[in-house]
């Protein structure tokens, strides 16, 4: 293994030599892996709680380990590539899974966190062209803020369906970003070609083996990423204001009997989590390629979504869930550079196959807010 933690993976005939026993690596994996992942789901169906997620991610992560012995057999595979990856990958996800926290902590549901991404990465791409990388940053906060108000207005104050809300939203960002992609854009090319964010590589921590390029060597929006999980840990669970705002999304009455300002309380997350949508949104173009694609998000918002709900609506578990969708879509990316002998329609299905195993429960049950999704009336 050198620096960089390559190294070069042979046929699944290598050999673990044990005690009077040799075993292939890989079926030797894919058999202790189906035990652990099988003991997992009969403890779930138990309810064997931490000890079911724990044999099951086990399981699970040595079917990964085997899976990439396989298919990256005689090819060199940069283990330290794929966790860096691995982190530029979940970002947009993280950030649209901490929106989506933020609003259903104070039982709003966004389903338009998808729309606010795509118009955080259109608004970077069209004034990162115009006035410069950090003034379409800003502008892409400021327009994901701005949807994230009129989500709040159509929710709260005229107590629209939250989903159907969610979904006009989604449907106006896709059909106006496509329009101007393909009249506007095409013919004047110089309004989509913002600049990228380069890496910065923090001096010494940067320098960790493996550690050090995965989180110390990333550009603005992978700092800002952890930063925000951080502060809005801080928020919802350490402040009097976050717990207020939990408060509205259990029980807004009593939280009104109180006096909470509930309306208020919801403006303020909903907003606040379309200012983080469009962040995450700006990721795509002034954190990626640097111009805007049609519908180029390709439903990293419902993965967020997906995430939120595997991270117990957490900020800190919707980004640990956010790192294992990284790692499906990072992982797609570099088998398919190393052209293995898996179609790449299939690797293309990874990150929508985990959200639905996600969604469908497999990871555990989860307990959303009790007022989630629930308009409130004040007498």
């Amino acid at each position: 293994m050198t620096g960089d933690a390559s190294f070069r993976l042979s046929r699944p005939n290598d050999m673990w030599a044990l005690p009077n026993l040799v075993v292939p690596a890989a079926p030797f994996n894919y058999i202790v892996s189906a035990a652990l992942a099988f003991l997992g789901v009969r403890l779930f169906l138990r309810g064997g709680g931490k000890w079911a997620t724990l044999f099951l991610g086990l399981g699970l992560a040595l079917t990964v380990a085997a899976f990439l012995v396989w298919a990256t057999a005689g090819k060199s595979f940069s283990l330290t590539g794929m966790l860096q990856a691995t982190m530029v990958r979940a970002v947009p996800i993280a950030l649209g899974g901490l929106a989506g926290v933020l609003c259903e902590r104070v039982g709003v549901i966004n389903i338009a966190i998808e729309g606010m991404l795509l118009a955080g990465a259109f608004t970077g791409a069209l004034m990162g062209s115009i006035v410069g990388g950090i003034g379409g940053l800003v502008a892409a906060i400021a327009i994901g803020g701005l949807f994230g108000f009129i989500l709040a207005a159509l929710v709260v104050t005229y107590r629209m369906d939250q989903i159907i809300a969610g979904v006009v939203i989604n449907l106006f960002v896709l059909g106006l970003t496509s329009y101007v992609s393909s009249q506007v854009f095409a013919e004047y090319r110089f309004l989509n070609n913002a600049p990228v964010f380069r890496a910065y590589n923090i001096p010494i921590l940067g320098d960790i083996p493996v550690i050090g390029p995965m989180l110390f060597n990333q550009n603005i929006f992978v700092y800002g990423a952890i930063v925000l999980v951080v502060v809005a840990t801080y928020y919802l669970f350490y402040t009097r204001a976050g717990l207020r705002a939990r408060s509205v999304g259990e029980y807004p009455r009593a939280a009104d009997t109180l006096g909470i300002n509930v309306y208020q309380t919801r403006y303020i997350n909903v907003t606040v989590a379309g200012m983080v949508a469009g962040f995450g949104g700006a990721w795509f173009t002034l954190g990626s390629v640097g111009r805007f694609d049609e519908n180029m998000t390709g439903g990293r918002g419902f993965i967020g979504l997906a995430a939120m709900i595997f991270g117990r609506w957490h900020p800190v578990g919707a980004l640990l869930a956010a790192l294992v969708f990284g790692f499906a879509d990072a992982m797609q990316q570099k088998l398919a550079l190393l052209q293995t002998p898996i179609p790449s329609e299939f690797l293309a299905m990874s990150p929508y196959i985990a959200t639905i195993i996600v969604v469908a429960g497999i990871v555990g049950r989860s307990r959303p807010p009790a007022a989630d999704g629930q308009p409130y009336i004040k007498e």
